[in-house]
């Protein structure tokens, strides 16, 4: 069975939905925008999308446009966000130059945080992980443009689930009757994607056929299969790598794959729906120019540069994923 038609048929797949497990409520009170009748899809009433690209418009009159005089950027929370702003510093200076505003890199602790903050205007450009690009767009008013990618064009990161290296179990199949540990309900890799898989392939439902618990990171979970606090996991391989790579963390052959699934997009980059037209396009230009430095090669060691991407197609899979979930993007 092909990964399409099997997340087409998994529909309810767990008893779980994006809010109704502390993922954030959001709504969005007082916007102007775009109380006139238009086209929104999945799309808070915020927000028109009338060139029907799955994505809000910017608003029609320029006095809703946003032109800060500082802009405030961040970076999907999968660990530790303060290991980030040192490896981002090269960029955000870089985007400082090509923009000529004030660039400030923002950590921040969850994905609810990060959506909550681009949802109330404070977050003006964003790198929202792949599970979350849906939501963001939905509910925030968040407009992905790039992601990353090697120069053949080749992206993106496997959703691997992982148990200690001595671990008897071979199969997802040897999760029944096992608790099995997941970052956030937001994120793709580490909830969404392996839900519709176990229900689809395996058979395996979450409080029926294995108790889920969620570790609130990638790196979290990691570390529990590591030292033996979870006895299964399912991550973003990207995030272990990562790891890995960085020594003195995880020291690799401790954990073993026990799934490995298809390609999924990664980290998805954009800027709020409002902001002023001319300043969206230098920041865009900021991510097409940078030059990256050895730091952050190593850091995203998959990748080499920032490529182009569009949501209505780049992120289909993960909204078929979502639809085999259950999962709904309203935004209360």
């Amino acid at each position: 069975m092909s990964l399409k038609n099997m997340l087409l048929g998994a529909a309810a797949a767990i008893a779980f939905s994006v809010l109704g497990t502390g993922a954030p409520i959001l709504s969005i009170d007082g916007a102007s925008a775009q109380t006139a009748e238009c086209n929104r899809g999945t799309l808070d009433k915020a927000y028109c999308d009338r060139n029907f690209d799955q994505t809000a418009d910017l608003p029609l009159d320029p006095k809703d446009w946003i032109n800060p005089d500082t802009i405030i950027f961040t970076y999907t929370p999968v660990e530790d966000p303060a290991v980030y702003a040192s490896i981002w510093d090269g960029f955000v200076k870089h985007m400082s130059k090509v923009t000529g505003k004030k660039v400030v890199f923002f950590p921040v602790q969850s994905n609810a945080a990060q959506l909550e903050a681009m949802r109330s205007g404070r977050l003006h450009v964003a790198g929202f992980n792949t599970g979350s690009n849906p939501i963001a767009v939905s509910c925030a008013g968040f407009v992905p443009f790039g992601m990353m990618a090697k120069n053949d064009g080749s992206f993106g990161y496997e959703m691997e689930i992982i148990v200690p290296a001595d671990s008897k179990m071979q199969s997802p199949a040897d999760i029944k009757g096992k608790t099995m540990a997941f970052t956030s309900p937001t994120s793709n890799s580490g909830f969404k994607a392996p839900s519709a898989i176990l229900k689809g392939e395996f058979g395996l439902v979450a409080k029926k056929d294995f108790t889920p618990v969620f570790s609130g990171k990638h790196d979290n979970s990691i570390l529990g299969v590591y030292n033996g606090d979870y006895e299964v996991a399912a991550i973003a391989n990207s995030v272990l790598q990562r790891m890995i790579r960085r020594g003195g963390i995880i020291e690799a052959g401790k954990i073993r794959t026990i799934y490995k699934s298809q390609t999924f997009p990664t980290t998805g980059y954009g800027i709020a729906y409002n902001i002023d037209p001319a300043l969206a396009a230098k920041i865009k230009q900021a991510f097409w120019t940078y030059k990256w430095d050895d730091n952050f090669k190593k850091e995203f060691k998959k990748a080499d540069r920032f490529i182009g991407i569009t949501h209505k197609f780049d992120w289909s899979v993960i909204r078929q994923i979502d639809k085999a979930n259950g999962v709904s993007y309203d935004c209360k």
